[in-house]
Protein backbone atom coordinates (compact mmCIF):
# COMPACT_ATOMS: atom_id res chain seq x y z
CA UNK A 1 0.00 0.00 0.00
CA UNK A 2 1.29 3.43 -0.94
CA UNK A 3 0.19 6.75 0.53
CA UNK A 4 0.75 10.09 -1.19
CA UNK A 5 -0.35 13.66 -0.66
CA UNK A 6 -1.11 15.57 -3.85
CA UNK A 7 -1.23 19.35 -4.14
CA UNK A 8 -4.45 20.21 -5.97
CA UNK A 9 -5.54 23.66 -7.14
CA UNK A 10 -9.04 24.84 -7.90
CA UNK A 11 -10.90 23.34 -4.94
CA UNK A 12 -13.11 25.87 -3.18
CA UNK A 13 -16.09 24.18 -1.52
CA UNK A 14 -17.67 21.00 -0.23
CA UNK A 15 -18.87 20.10 -3.71
CA UNK A 16 -15.23 20.07 -4.89
CA UNK A 17 -14.38 17.72 -2.04
CA UNK A 18 -17.27 15.39 -2.91
CA UNK A 19 -16.34 15.30 -6.60
CA UNK A 20 -12.71 14.42 -5.97
CA UNK A 21 -13.37 11.93 -3.19
CA UNK A 22 -16.13 10.30 -5.26
CA UNK A 23 -14.25 10.06 -8.55
CA UNK A 24 -10.90 8.98 -7.12
CA UNK A 25 -12.48 6.73 -4.48
CA UNK A 26 -14.26 4.61 -7.08
CA UNK A 27 -11.04 3.74 -8.92
CA UNK A 28 -9.99 0.11 -8.64
CA UNK A 29 -7.02 -0.09 -6.26
CA UNK A 30 -7.72 3.12 -4.33
CA UNK A 31 -8.19 2.32 -0.65
CA UNK A 32 -8.94 5.80 0.68
CA UNK A 33 -9.15 9.44 -0.40
CA UNK A 34 -9.26 12.39 1.96
CA UNK A 35 -9.39 15.98 0.71
CA UNK A 36 -7.93 18.70 2.93
CA UNK A 37 -9.77 21.65 1.40
CA UNK A 38 -8.11 24.41 3.44
CA UNK A 39 -4.65 23.00 2.67
CA UNK A 40 -5.33 22.33 -1.02
CA UNK A 41 -4.19 18.74 -0.59
CA UNK A 42 -5.55 15.30 -1.35
CA UNK A 43 -4.31 12.28 0.63
CA UNK A 44 -4.61 9.02 -1.30
CA UNK A 45 -3.84 5.46 -0.17
CA UNK A 46 -3.70 2.96 -3.00
CA UNK A 47 -2.46 -0.47 -4.04
CA UNK A 48 0.33 0.26 -6.53
CA UNK A 49 -0.03 -3.19 -8.09
CA UNK A 50 -3.62 -2.33 -9.17
CA UNK A 51 -3.34 1.37 -10.08
CA UNK A 52 -0.54 3.84 -10.64
CA UNK A 53 -0.25 7.42 -9.49
CA UNK A 54 -0.69 8.76 -13.02
CA UNK A 55 -4.18 7.28 -13.22
CA UNK A 56 -5.11 8.95 -9.92
CA UNK A 57 -3.79 12.32 -11.12
CA UNK A 58 -5.69 11.91 -14.39
CA UNK A 59 -8.93 11.25 -12.48
CA UNK A 60 -8.43 14.49 -10.52
CA UNK A 61 -7.65 16.42 -13.71
CA UNK A 62 -10.69 14.91 -15.45
CA UNK A 63 -12.82 16.21 -12.57
CA UNK A 64 -11.63 19.73 -13.41
CA UNK A 65 -8.79 20.39 -10.98
CA UNK A 66 -5.07 20.88 -11.43
CA UNK A 67 -2.48 18.66 -9.74
CA UNK A 68 0.64 20.70 -8.97
CA UNK A 69 4.23 19.49 -8.53
CA UNK A 70 5.20 16.06 -7.28
CA UNK A 71 3.40 14.37 -4.40
CA UNK A 72 4.95 14.14 -0.97
CA UNK A 73 5.35 10.67 0.49
CA UNK A 74 4.75 11.89 4.02
CA UNK A 75 2.91 15.07 4.93
CA UNK A 76 5.08 17.42 6.91
CA UNK A 77 5.63 21.00 7.93
CA UNK A 78 7.14 22.98 5.05
CA UNK A 79 8.86 25.47 7.36
CA UNK A 80 10.74 22.71 9.21
CA UNK A 81 12.05 20.75 6.23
Amino acid sequence: MQQVTLNVQGMSCGSCVNKIEGNVGKLNGVESVKVQLSEGKVDVSFNESLIDLGEIKDAIKDTGYEVKEEPTEEPGCSCCN
